[in-house]
């Protein structure tokens, strides 16, 4: 698979949103365990996880279990997998999402993640979200410690904006590798986000990559068949219309689109079957002409980004 840098480590193009394999929905362990082997099998050595990727009324860490138990139990190489975990929220009983992101429950959370995965430090640990209860700089101080003590090897955030990414650069300074912000077709308020990573050469993990081309999670219910053109089913039809002469999916499409806004764009589809795993990897071989790209960024309503 076509590889990119990561903090100066050479990563699939494409990685793997382990989410859909523990919250809500997710399958039975053994589809889940053959949902990353199947991820592996295709080149992908880019792995998203998370501390709170779990059902609403269980404790921390099912993704984190599950991603580690996939790794000890497949065949094949995995040392150069790239293993990203984030801390800094949590789950509510009712289903809603907290967020803490106090330097004590940060480095709390790092401990318990480095358990979990079995390592002796996190190849990449993030904070989850900016606490608006915390000052910034205290949450990313946490990662400077984390780092400074060994327990993590390469830092980045998420949820950001751009004045935050630039403080955290200049605590972290090089140390701060990628940004894993919500972008896709339907989603671009990461517009600037994402030019500003370009420009420091940090990487852009965009979250919920299939936004308007296939939905997330958390992306609440689909619109009804039928409604109007502005609900954005119309909008992204040059997705579908490349896809058909291509003969790909419009997903797949999708993610070759999103690898030519920027040389640091490394999307992180969700999965919860090995088939759907299999697809998005194979879109990091999909070139598109300049002609096509031309096409899906009038239907996205998107400029060229620079960098």
């Amino acid at each position: 698979m076509l590889r990119r840098r990561l903090g100066g480590l050479p990563v699939s193009a494409i990685g793997l949103g382990a989410m859909p394999l523990s919250i809500e929905g997710r399958p039975d362990e053994r589809r889940a365990l053959a949902t990353v082997h199947a991820a592996l099998d295709a080149g992908v050595t880019l792995l998203d996880t998370a501390d709170s990727y779990t059902l609403p009324d269980a404790g921390p860490g099912h993704n984190e279990l599950l991603v580690a138990r996939a790794l000890a139990a497949y065949g094949g190489d995995t040392a150069g997998v790239l293993v990203a975990t984030k801390g800094g929220r949590g789950r509510t009983p009712d289903g809603g999402w907290t967020v803490n992101g106090t330097p004590r429950r940060l480095k709390a959370a790092a401990e318990a993640s480095l358990k979990r995965l079995g390592v002796d430090a996190i190849g990449l640990y993030q904070l989850h979200k900016p606490d608006p209860a915390v000052p910034f700089e205290e949450s990313v101080g946490a990662l400077r410690d984390l780092l400074d003590e060994g327990k993590i090897r390469l830092a980045g955030i998420s949820n950001t904006d751009a004045d935050q990414i630039r403080r955290a650069r200049e605590i972290l300074g090089g140390r701060l590798v990628s940004v894993q912000n919500r972008y896709s077709p339907a989603v671009r308020d990461s517009e600037p986000e994402l030019r500003l990573c370009a420009e420091l050469g940090l990487a852009f993990l965009p979250w919920s990559p299939l936004g308007g081309i296939s939905r997330s999670s958390l992306d609440g219910p689909a619109p009804r068949e039928g409604a109007d053109p502005g609900s954005g089913r119309d909008r992204f039809a040059a997705f579908r219309t490349v896809a058909a002469e291509r003969e790909v999916t419009p997903q797949q499409v999708c993610l070759a689109w999103l690898l030519t806004r920027s040389p640091t764009v490394l999307p992180i589809p969700g999965a919860s079957r090995p088939e759907t795993i299999r697809a998005s990897a194979a879109a990091a071989d999909l070139t598109l002409t300049a002609e096509e790209t031309a096409r899906l960024d009038t239907a996205a309503g998107a400029g060229r980004p620079t960098g």
